[in-house]
Order: C-alpha cells, then sequence, then structure tokens
C-alpha cells in the first residue's frame, strides 16, 4: 500500500470521526441551551464530512451501489463476529457497564443492519419502504417503528423516521 493511500485512510478515519464527535457536542451544546457553539459544531461537522468523502473518492473507495452494499454486509458482520464480541468480553472482565451496555447494543443492531444491506442487495431498485431509527441502541425498523425496541427495550418515542 502507498504512502498516499495510507494517509487517505489516515485522514478519511480523522475527518469522519470528528463529525460524529462535534455532532454529540452539538447536541449537548443543545441541551444546555449554547445555540452558537451548537450551530458551529455542526457547521465544522458538515465540514469535516466534506473532506471524509473527498478522502473517500481519492481512495477509489466508493463503487457501484451493489459494490457499496457488499462492503457494508461485509463491515457489519466484522463487527458483530470479531470485532465486538472480544471487546464485549473485555469490558465485562473490567466491569465497565458503560462501554458493555454501548458495545453490547451496537454488536445486536449490526446484526440487523447486515441483514438489512443483504435485503437492499438482492433487490436494491426496490421502492423504499419508511424506515424507523431507534435513537438509544441504533436498531433500524422498517414499515413503522415497534412499540418496543427488540434490541434495547426502548419505547417507540425514541424510534425517528429516516428520509
Amino acid at each position: 500500500m502507498s504512502k498516499t493511500l495510507e494517509n487517505l485512510k489516515e485522514a478519511f478515519a480523522g475527518e469522519s470521526q470528528a463529525n460524529r464527535k462535534y455532532l454529540a457536542f452539538a447536541h449537548k451544546a443543545e441541551q444546555e441551551k449554547k445555540p452558537y457553539a451548537a450551530r458551529i459544531f455542526r457547521a465544522a461537522a458538515e465540514a469535516e464530512t466534506v473532506h471524509a468523502h473527498a478522502h473517500l473518492k481519492a481512495m477509489h473507495g466508493i463503487g457501484s451501489t451493489e459494490d457499496n452494499l457488499r462492503g457494508a454486509i461485509e463491515g457489519e458482520t466484522h463487527e458483530f463476529t470479531s470485532m465486538y464480541p472480544p471487546m464485549i468480553k473485555d469490558a465485562e472482565a473490567e466491569g465497565d457497564k458503560a462501554a458493555l451496555r454501548s458495545m453490547t447494543l451496537a454488536n445486536e443492531a449490526e446484526k440487523v443492519h447486515a441483514e438489512l444491506f443483504k435485503k437492499a442487495l438482492a433487490s436494491p431498485a426496490q421502492e423504499a419502504p419508511r424506515v424507523f431509527l431507534c435513537q438509544v441502541c441504533g436498531h433500524v425498523a422498517e414499515g413503522h417503528a415497534p412499540d418496543t425496541c427488540p434490541i434495547c427495550g426502548s419505547k417507540s418515542q425514541v424510534y425517528r423516521e429516516i428520509e
């Protein structure tokens, strides 16, 4: 792998992480009723997305929809089969309940994501159903929000529709 490709991958990861972090910071600023800080965090998050997308494009990381779906299935499957299980064991062994819950919920949600990507790969041009996201654990439901999240047990009010 070339040094430039290594650099693009590192830059993509850094920009992607900054985007998510700044969105979390914006949410906190909104909770604290600090609108200017919230807006600046959201603007910077969007800028980081611009950078991340440019890096991904430069490293030829975007293929056809079918190729992207295959890659997504591979990534999600890796997460719930190889990445999260040892992390969950470590958190459990260390008694870190917050990390254990966070990783366990994510692990279960990744299984659902992989199945949805498989369904999309089987018929990528099909009409899109309504899709709902549990904002607690990341569960994705098609058609309607369930009364209770099958992963974290939250009520339907925590779901938001994804356009």
